[in-house]
């Protein structure tokens, strides 16, 4: 650790986890360290013939003088974390209390001092005093918050309503550690100016100020006993500065249970599966988007909108969001632009249109390509066959072709557990996918570009995960549909997903299958039963008739399995991320994949769906002529 680190770190540490009674002390005696150099300074300018003894007996006076009236004004009671440029002016008035008692103190000492001597004397001290004391618990504020806006940069803070609701939600906030309370807002006279629960409580009027002085983002309105007319007002007041505005509903509202679904957060995959989480490292996730000009296809869609979102905080130079939905496309440009990202460029259209394609490649010089669209809900593409092969098929070719025509370097296909041995059209369509992606790289390897696929299982929370699923038939009072008892899946969360396609592909070097460390496969019966568990309520069974929520079985879907794997065959290797591994897998060469992918599109058009499935799935039942240890030249 750096020494400016360790040091930061350390009074960080004695600032959040001090007695204040150590920390008063640790002030006390830096004040006295002061004393020693200001008042030593000022006599030996003065007189330099004073003798030891003498020059202790005035230190200790004016240590004295300085501790007891620093006390008396409190000096000691502010804390030097939230310590405002309010308080210069107790400092000032401080520091008059004690040069004068100095000066009482050196005149009993000296009384042979003419006045002009003391004078300067008191001068000299009075100045150095306010400089030095107020530089160091300035100094000492700013110390302090750097290693706090480092943490929770974009995330401090302040709680609109200095009372019982709002102490307890910042109890809450400093335990979850993912937002900071930096202060308090209050329109009451009573609380304004005063300390409340260690935050200070600032009136309205000083909300710019507040602001500024700790860069915050949002407010939390805690108000919950306040009638409706109050909270529009303070709401209304609020929202003409540039803040995120959040409100604790009414009590009245959470008796009632209105807002119960509201105020329970969203279960991370921590609470349900115990994951453990790497900590993302920081240069690989910048190494293929920062700087550059990046597109991401099916940019509206859960993974390809949280791919925005990441990519966004990274620093690219521009940011291309193709999408076919216009809502979803819009949804996302919105947000995006709600976090001042502003390099971006939303692009309607679909991903089967190579000449547009090419066009946006070209005209914006992409250099990453993150393709994201694909239709991926299992019964909908079975049923819907066709338009499932054109999109994910023939849209995902005409994507590698297109980047490859405009020489763009880096290609990540974000792939699926179900493309493992599929059994369904979607595993089949996205296999097709991979492999048209494997050929593409191990050519595009030769000229320096680096294509390469990353598979992994179901996220939680996108939109096909079976969590909102069973959180929405909970609130409404069940049953759970489940397929299968013994049915299981892997699941990871949609951020962390995406962190590790970053990392992925920024370690590619052409032609891998990167394999997303998902932990161990998930029972959907047991997940279910643990969300049924954590909405506070019980199973209903037949041990159990009066339970709240049954769980029925509704048979596996056509095309699906009970267990989904991440790799084919048994060759799997490590990379330099523990969660990120490289699979070395056959893939075909392009020219014999070529005549595959034509008579699949023939198909498609003369709309001859058995067709269609019998070539999705002829080239999966063949032997995969070449191996991605000796990939052809």
């Amino acid at each position: 650790m750096q020494r400016n680190s360790y040091w930061l770190y350390w009074l960080h540490t004695a600032a959040s986890h001090w007695p204040a009674s150590r920390k008063k002390g640790a002030l006390m005696l830096c004040d006295a360290l002061l004393l020693v150099v200001i008042s030593g300074l000022t006599l030996f300018v003065l007189t330099p013939e004073l003798t030891l003894l003498q020059w202790g007996a005035a230190w200790l006076g004016s240590l004295a003088a300085a501790v007891g009236v620093f006390h008396t004004f409190g000096l000691y009671r502010q804390i030097i974390r939230y310590i405002t440029e309010q308080a210069l002016f107790t400092l000032l008035k401080a520091v008059l209390a004690t040069t004068f008692l100095w000066l009482v103190w050196l005149r009993i000492l000296f009384p042979d001092w003419p006045l002009f001597r003391l004078g300067l004397a008191g001068w000299v001290f009075g100045v150095s005093l306010v400089t030095l004391v107020g530089a160091l618990r300035f100094g000492l504020r700013a110390l302090l918050w750097r290693p706090l806006q480092h943490q929770y940069s974009g995330r401090q803070a302040f709680i609109y309503g200095a009372n019982d609701a709002g102490w307890q939600l910042v109890s809450a906030l400093r335990q979850s550690k993912e937002i900071f309370p930096a202060a308090f807002v209050d329109d009451d006279p009573a609380v304004i100016g005063k300390e409340f629960g260690g935050l200070p409580v600032y009136a309205p009027d000083e909300i710019p100020l507040l602001l500024r002085r700790y860069q915050i983002q949002e407010a939390i309105v805690a108000l919950p006993h306040a009638s409706e007319y109050k909270r529009r007002q303070v709401i209304e007041r609020l929202t003409q500065h540039n803040l995120r505005v959040r409100v604790m509903p009414p009590v009245a509202d959470f008796t009632a249970g209105r807002y119960l679904p509201r105020i329970v957060r969203e279960v991370d995959v921590g609470d349900l599966l115990g994951r453990n989480r790497v900590q993302p490292d920081l240069s690989l996730l910048q190494r293929s988007v920062a700087g550059r000009s990046v597109m991401v296809t099916g940019a509206g869609g859960s993974i390809g909108s949280e791919l925005c979102r990441q990519i966004a905080l990274l620093g690219p130079k521009r940011l291309v969001l193709v999408e076919a939905n216009e809502f979803a496309l819009y949804r996302v440009q919105q947000e995006l632009l709600e976090m001042g990202f502003s390099a971006l460029v939303p692009a309607l259209g679909t991903v089967e249109d190579q000449p547009w394609l090419e066009g946006l490649l070209a005209q914006h010089r992409i250099c990453t390509v993150f393709h994201a669209a694909a239709y991926k809900h299992v019964p909908l593409v079975e049923q819907n066959l066709i338009s499932g092969v054109r999109n994910n098929v023939i849209g995902s070719a005409r994507v590698v072709a297109a980047c490859r025509a405009q020489g763009v370097s880096r290609f990540v296909l974000i792939s699926s557990d179900k493309a493992v041995h599929p059994s369904n059209v979607m595993g089949a369509t996205k296999r097709w996918a991979e492999l048209i992606t494997l050929a593409a790289a191990h050519q595009e390897r030769a000229r320096g570009n680096a294509y390469c696929v990353v598979r992994f299982g179901n996220v939680l929370g996108s939109s096909g995960s079976v969590v909102p699923l069973f959180q929405r038939q909970i609130l409404r009072g069940g049953p759970i549909t489940v397929t299968h008892p013994e049915v299981t899946r892997y699941f990871m969360s949609i951020h962390e997903a995406v962190e590790l396609v970053l990392q992925a592909s920024s370690i590619a070097q052409g032609g891998e299958v990167f394999l997303l460390d998902m932990g161990e496969p998930v029972a959907i019966l047991d997940l279910a039963r643990k969300l049924i568990r954590l909405a506070g309520l019980s199973e209903r069974t037949e041990q159990n008739p009066d339970g709240d929520i049954e769980i029925i079985f509704t048979g596996l879907r056509p095309g699906e399995k009970l267990h989904e794997t991440l790799v084919i065959g048994e060759n799997v290797q490590p990379t330099q991320h523990p969660k990120i591994r490289r699979a070395i897998e056959p893939f075909w060469e392009e020219a014999a994949l070529q005549p595959y992918l034509a008579a699949l599109q023939q198909a498609i058009q003369w709309r001859e769906g058995e067709s269609v499935r019998a070539v999705l799935f002829a080239i999966l039942s063949e032997k995969t002529p070449f191996c991605a240890e000796t990939p052809p030249q």
